[in-house]
């Protein structure tokens, strides 16, 4: 094989409302992989001058078996990470979650332990 997995498709968008096919996974020591151009998020727009627009899962599939030992991908970078089921992390980032989502929680509960607290007080 090519050595990397796809999602997406006219049946099983990955993204919502856009039925493009996306790389999933590129699977070590694969083609993809030792070649070290292709990158896990990027969207492939063809394969060996084949468009892939309004294709299903299975039809695109099907192009990348029969893609023969010669393939060339056209593909567009993905500019910004998402969230989603591909789980790629670019360069630099932590990938953990951001600090406003433990501060702020956290902040909240403080405050309301201090206004209960506060109110215990007034009634002794």
């Amino acid at each position: 094989g090519l050595g990397f997995n796809i999602v997406g498709g006219t049946d099983q968008q990955y993204i919502s409302n856009d039925s493009s096919i996306y790389v999933s996974r590129i699977k070590k020591d694969g083609a993809a992989y030792l070649d070290g151009r292709l990158q896990e998020g990027d969207k492939i727009l063809a394969v060996n001058g084949r468009d892939l627009k309004d294709l299903r899962h299975k039809d695109a599939v099907e192009l990348f078996r029969n893609a023969g030992y010669d393939v060339s991908l056209k593909i567009q970078r993905r500019l910004q990470p998402q969230n989603g089921p591909v789980g790629h992390q670019g360069d630099g980032e932590s990938g953990g979650l951001p600090l406003a989502a433990i501060l702020v929680p956290g902040l909240a509960l403080a405050v309301a332990a201090v206004w209960i607290l506060l109110r215990y007080r007034q009634r002794m």
